[in-house]
């Protein structure tokens, strides 16, 4: 018997790690780094906990919660809310507040990514929340009020006027107590690509409310980043950070849907195009590009969300074939990047919690939380960011996503778009896939239903209506029927385990394949080892002597034990 994609569970996990990766000292505030294969493991804090955190945590949760249709976690939800509520400056900028483990209070252009989405989701669900709008209009015309807008083209052949607006950031950091000091800098490098992850912030904000404000930041950062940045060449290839760019695309793709802009649409295509032909095709996606070897490269949960949340738009769009990709994505690498066995982590509960670091019972606050970087077939502990905060604010962001469209209406039809167990008001859906190639819809009240055609479900393929055999139609990639109450119509194919060689990350693998699902991987990885979804088959996990802890003070970059 093989494990079942259960989006549900996924949920459930990521809602549990967020609301006890938390320090009730500090009014809930989280713990963005962990060091699992520490001896005895740690979370300890950090400025991010309280800059992109408060943010994305608090969308996060709110997505798991939502999901969950559980009022459970408020308290932690209401705790972040009043952090983000805090340490706003001049220009509307959220600055951190001053922890003994804070050094430069700035604010950065990149977490006003994280804050904006959180700033939009208060205004959304709780509309008479003044100060959560004021916060909103004022951080937006504030960053408005910062750029530097380019006007004019001075060449040598002549003034040329810029006949769209053209707008960039003059730095990526702000201090509180000095503003943009230009011998500052995060030391990311790509400026311009990471001052714009707030891009699909902006248009949200602009199809939330009508804020015209944000429509003309949006398209000033958008038309610097297609243009004079020169960050993307003519095929929308680049070099640098995915998650970035891939929020990026997000945030173009959507404003050309809004605006009726092609060449948006078309050009945030292309980026996505670009970064699917060098992830797997069960989303595994690299953390950069072109920057180290890609034998050398992770997958940062981010990606695989930005993925995800891009196919969306995309077939928004039109374009349905994205479908398949977050299907893919979704039931394999993206949980696969979820952390749910920790009897490898050694813990001392004697140790008291100072200093910003906890040690109580981390190997049960752990379950749930997502990587920062692993590779196709293994989390390896020793690398920093094994566990990482940012991951686990935006991995409930793609799976609300697909809890909301596994199945959903196409038109009148109601469409099975990722196989799974669901139930809405109109129909019960059952998935038996990877043991069996079935997936049943129950109706529980009139209403037309199908389902999605995907090339992997080719073999065999049938359809049943109450327990017989019927032909179906295909009508816009769906293959449909009107049914009525208590109906039960079932797609079924034949399934078998498939090995399929596959390059990822450099490297050779022999990929397990059971219909949409990954089974299984060799070669096979260390030290969590991932796709072990043979629910008969002996897991193997390591002990805490397996890994190293050989972090410098600040936690940088750690090397496996040889």
């Amino acid at each position: 018997m093989y494990e079942k994609f259960d989006p549900k569970e996924c949920i459930r996990l990521v809602h549990h790690y967020i609301t006890n990766m938390v320090d009730e000292k500090e009014d809930y505030l989280p713990y963005w780094l962990l060091l699992p294969n520490k001896k005895p493991a740690e979370a300890a804090h950090c400025r991010v906990d309280d800059a992109e955190l408060v943010g994305s945590w608090y969308e996060g949760l709110s997505m798991a919660m939502d999901a969950l249709g559980t009022n459970d976690g408020d308290e932690v939800k209401q705790a972040l809310r009043r952090h983000l509520m805090k340490s706003w400056g001049e220009h509307g900028l959220r600055f951190c507040e001053k922890y003994p483990w804070t050094h430069t209070v700035h604010s950065s252009f990149h977490e006003m990514g994280y804050i904006l989405p959180a700033l939009n989701l208060i205004t959304a669900q709780y509309p008479d929340d003044e100060e959560a709008e004021k916060r909103t209009s004022e951080l937006i015309r504030g960053m408005r009020s910062l750029v530097i807008e380019r006007k004019v083209r001075t060449f040598w052949s002549g003034d040329f006027v810029e006949t769209e607006p053209i707008y960039e950031f003059p730095n990526d950091v702000y201090l509180k107590d000095g503003g943009f000091d230009m011998t500052r800098h995060t030391g990311r490098g790509e400026t311009s690509i990471r001052n714009s992850v707030m891009l699909l912030a902006l248009v949200n904000r602009y199809e939330l409310k009508g804020d015209e404000t944000a429509l003309d930041l949006a398209t000033g950062i958008a038309n610097h980043l297609l243009g004079v940045s020169r960050y993307f060449n003519y095929k929308m290839e680049f070099f640098g950070h995915v998650h970035s760019a891939m929020w990026f695309a997000c945030g173009l793709i959507k404003l050309g849907r809004l605006t009726e802009t092609e060449r948006y649409i078309t050009k945030g295509k292309a980026i996505y195009d670009y970064v699917r032909s060098i992830s797997s095709s069960f989303g595994w996606v690299p953390e950069y590009v072109q920057w180290h070897p890609m034998e050398e490269e992770h997958c940062e949960t981010c990606c695989i969300k930005d993925m995800i949340v891009c196919a969306l738009e995309l077939i928004k769009c039109g374009y349905s074939e994205y479908w398949n990709d977050m299907n893919l994505f979704a039931r394999n690498q993206l949980v696969e990047n979820q952390v749910r066995y920790t009897g490898y982590v050694s813990c001392d509960n004697t140790k008291p919690d100072e200093n910003g670091v906890t040690y109580r019972d981390i190997d049960k606050r752990m379950v749930g939380g997502f990587t920062g970087g692993s590779e196709p077939n293994s989390i390896s502990l020793s690398r920093f960011r094994s566990i990482a905060g940012c991951c686990v604010g935006t991995a409930p962001v793609a799976l609300k996503i697909v809890w909301d469209n596994c199945i959903a209406k196409q038109g009148d039809v109601l469409c099975v778009n990722i196989p799974c167990d669901r139930e809405t008001n109109e129909v019960k859906m059952e998935s038996f896939i990877p043991n069996d190639g079935v997936v049943r819809l129950t109706a529980k009240k009139d209403c037309e239903a199908g389902f999605r055609d995907y090339e992997w479900m080719h073999d065999g393929l049938r359809f049943m209506l109450n327990g017989k055999e019927i032909p179906c139609e295909k009508k816009d990639g769906v293959f449909s029927l009107k049914l009525r109450t208590g109906d039960v119509f079932e797609m079924r194919f034949d399934i078998t385990t498939k090995a399929v060689k596959e390059t990822a990350r450099g490297v050779e693998y022999t990929v397990y394949w059971r219909g949409c699902d990954v089974v299984d991987i060799d070669p096979r990885g260390e030290h969590v080892r991932l796709y072990q979804r043979n629910d008969d088959e002996p897991k193997y996990y390591p002990t805490p002597d397996d890994v190293e802890y050989t972090g410098a003070a600040n936690y940088g970059p750690t090397q496996q034990k040889q």
